[in-house]
Order: C-alpha cells, then sequence, then structure tokens
C-alpha cells in the first residue's frame, strides 16, 4: 500500500463537512479488521483507510493546518501502513477496571513479544513490537502497542488460498488462540496487494 501524502488528507474545513461520514466509514472498515484475541485483548489492524482517518482526527484535534505540522503526523502515522509482505496492528490491552488494568499490566508483562500468527503449514510468526518506541519498561508493559507480522511470499500463496490463520498469545500468563473467520481473512489478505 502506498503511504499517505499531504495531497491523501482533506483541509480542516473539508474534513469539518465530511467527517461524519469519513467517521462512519473507518469505524465500520476498522471494525471488520478487528480481531479479539479472548476477552481483554484486541487487535486492530491498520490499513490506509485506518491510518489517514487517525491522521484526520489528529489534524482536527490538534487544528494542524501547517505543512511542517502536517508531515510530522504523516511521518509518525504512516509506519503503521502495510506494505506488501506484512500486516500492522494496533494491539489494546483491555481491562474496565482501572485497579484491574494495573494489575494485568505488571502480570502481562512482554506480551507484545509473545503474540504469533499462524498461516496453516506454516511456522508461526511473532509480532515485531514497538518499533517506533519502547512501551514498556521492567515493572510492566503498555495498554497500547504497534505490531508488525513480516509473512513469507509462499505463507502469503497459502493465505489467498484459502488456508486457516490463527493468531496466538504464547504468553504463560495469557494463553490465547483464536482463528480468523473467512472475512477478516478476506479483508486482511487487501493487505498484500
Amino acid at each position: 500500500m502506498h503511504k499517505l501524502t499531504r495531497a491523501d488528507l482533506l483541509s480542516l474545513e473539508t474534513y469539518a463537512q465530511q467527517r461524519a461520514e469519513f467517521r462512519a466509514r473507518a469505524m465500520a472498515h476498522k471494525q471488520r479488521r478487528t480481531v479479539h484475541l479472548g476477552e481483554h485483548l484486541t487487535l486492530i489492524f491498520e490499513d490506509r483507510l485506518s491510518v489517514q482517518y487517525q491522521v484526520q482526527e489528529m489534524l482536527r484535534i490538534e487544528r494542524i493546518f501547517e505543512a511542517a505540522g502536517i508531515q510530522d503526523e504523516l511521518d509518525a502515522y504512516n509506519p503503521l501502513i502495510p506494505d506488501g509482505s506484512n500486516l500492522k496492528a494496533t494491539m489494546l490491552i483491555e481491562y474496565p477496571d482501572a485497579e484491574q488494568r494495573k494489575h494485568e499490566l505488571v502480570r502481562l508483562r512482554h506480551l507484545e513479544h509473545a503474540i504469533a500468527l499462524r498461516v496453516h503449514g506454516h511456522a508461526p510468526v511473532v509480532a515485531i513490537a514497538d518499533e517506533d518506541m519502547e512501551r514498556s519498561n521492567a515493572e510492566k508493559t503498555a495498554a497500547v502497542h504497534f505490531l508488525r507480522f513480516e509473512l513469507a511470499p509462499a505463507m502469503i500463496a497459502d493465505w489467498n488460498a484459502g488456508a486457516a490463520v490463527t493468531l496466538a498469545s504464547t504468553l504463560p500468563a495469557m494463553p490465547l488462540e483464536t482463528t480468523l473467520t473467512p472475512e477478516q481473512r478476506c479483508m486482511l489478505a487487501a493487505d498484500f496487494a
């Protein structure tokens, strides 16, 4: 997928006029690209539209309209767009109760390095986490991480041919596995085009 440029973005005024429709479209799109791994772990697989929505929202919230500021946002978010041989996801560790979340983020330390994607017939691919900056420390993990899954051409070919795809947490403190639905597999396969 091509990275976003300033030419792909709407001005603040135009975005304000189109925001309701654009937001509804982006949220429905993100919903189809969301995979729940157990009750407390969510992966939102990013692509060009989801990143464009995020950039547009940041520009709106921060009232950024100067070229340098817009470029800073593009530079921050463009790395989340897959480049044809990978999938990129925002991983959320979700506990509604603040005290429970605090406890769980300690217990789940290093979870971001224990998320694996497996295309049937191939070895699992462990996610590369937080390439832009470390989000965890010696005591706890963060509630949000950015993951990249690099797939070999044979894995992509089998994915496109309909092979089962699973996501798993291999962390002993949270062993989980889920199989992508055919709709999820099809939606994410577009990232390899």
